[in-house]
């Protein structure tokens, strides 16, 4: 027996369901997906040409595994609970602002669609804007734009100016085929800022990779891993957190780990999981508080213009013909418009190759490795004159 023909057995039994079937122990149902006899043979098509280490942003996915938005509005789960730092700069002591901003970090991780599922990768020059009203009456600005197609780069930026913060940077996504488990490498960095509370320059935080689990054997399991890091150079703060994946004998899924450091002395301890409670242990004194707790927190709705308001590569614009048949199930209809603004793409791509030009941000520029927002471009709702400030003497 061949190799294909073992993962086709292994993959047809994956995808009958029997009596025994049911989400692996321990984890959340809402991250398990189970294919259907037609998605799990597309999928062992693809699978047939795939290497081991592959980069999977060249290959093109079947729609059955796409989430119904674009990753550009997906980065927006991170500013769902942005009213969790509203206020820190007025925080006396540097630990306790620190923790305010893990916390707000860490409140993200759990919204995200059932299943396992991976959003479509924006196509150049695509962007995504949103706005959100907050219960005392403030407001918040999001913009995100793909300031790049190969490395696939994705530049966004929020702020809440009556809320003295904002948060920028850029997602940096490689994703890597490893035989039952497909990985994306989340590079890339968030940079937030306290305008109240400028002597702490900026909160900088990096990502945890991306893991789905059991593509060839068993049901497929969402699952966060390895290291991030949340640190603050001018304060001394720091907090290295692991998102601890489940071993095949122990553990268990979904939890993190991380110790705060002040200056290199370690004084606090984070436990529990991001898709429930984290707790929050002084180190100090022994006590510990809940940090987090998803069941009575309250997400931000997005506020976005009717897609006839929108410009032709404003993101939901964009994929509405995919999104229409992934939520219609007509997988023919998704597959054929996805197609299409691939295929216009290649298109522009190719052009500018010829033509000798190279794409230019409308909203963001570049710094060495980093994209910061152009804030005379952006839409005047961003143009306050604490965000102009900020950004003056950086781009």
């Amino acid at each position: 027996m061949g190799l294909l023909d073992s993962v086709s057995g292994a993959l047809g039994a994956a995808v009958k369901p029997g009596k025994e079937d049911r989400a692996p122990e321990g984890a959340n149902a809402d991250d398990t997906e189970e294919l259907d006899e037609e998605s799990g043979n597309i999928l062992l098509s693809l699978i047939s040409q795939l290497r081991i280490g592959m980069d999977l942003h060249k290959v093109t996915l079947p729609t059955f595994v796409l989430e119904p938005r674009s990753m550009l509005e997906r980065i927006t789960d991170f500013m769902s609970h942005a009213d969790l730092i509203f206020g820190v700069g007025k925080i006396e002591d540097p630990e306790k602002r620190f923790v305010q901003i893990t916390k707000y970090y860490l409140s993200g991780w759990h919204i995200k669609p059932k299943g396992v599922k991976k959003p479509y990768n924006p196509v150049l020059g695509e962007w995504f804007h949103c706005s959100y009203s907050y219960a005392d009456g403030s407001k918040g600005y999001y913009i995100a734009e793909q300031v790049s197609h190969h490395p696939p780069i994705s530049a966004y930026f929020y702020c809440s100016p009556e809320n003295n913060m904002l948060v920028y940077g850029e997602l940096k996504p490689k994703s890597r085929f490893l035989g039952n488990s497909a990985a994306t490498i989340m590079q890339g960095e968030s940079r937030i800022a306290l305008l109240d509370r400028p002597e702490d320059n900026e909160y900088v935080i990096g990502m945890p990779n991306i893991y789905a689990r059991g593509i060839l054997f068993g049901k497929m399991v969402l699952e966060l891993g390895d290291h991030s890091k949340v640190e603050n150079p001018t304060t001394g703060m720091a907090c290295d957190i692991e998102f601890k994946t489940k071993g095949y004998f122990s553990g268990t899924y979904n939890a993190i780990g991380g110790k705060v450091t002040h200056k290199g002395k370690a004084v606090g301890e984070l436990s529990g999981k991001w898709s429930d409670q984290l707790d929050y242990k002084h180190i100090a004194t022994g006590d510990t508080d809940v940090l987090f707790d998803v069941k009575g927190e309250s997400i931000a709705d997005k506020i976005v213009r009717p897609e006839a308001e929108q410009e032709e590569n404003e993101s939901r614009r964009l994929w509405s013909k995919v999104t229409e048949g992934i939520k219609e199930k007509n997988l023919d209809k998704a597959t054929e418009h996805k197609t299409t603004i691939e295929e216009r793409q290649r298109k522009a791509n190719k052009e500018r190759e010829e033509n000798g030009e190279t794409y230019k941000p409308r909203f963001f520029v570049q710094k060495d490795d980093k994209f910061y927002p152009q804030v005379d471009a952006l839409p005047e709702v961003f143009q306050a004159e604490p965000v102009i400030k900020y950004f003056s003497t950086m781009t």
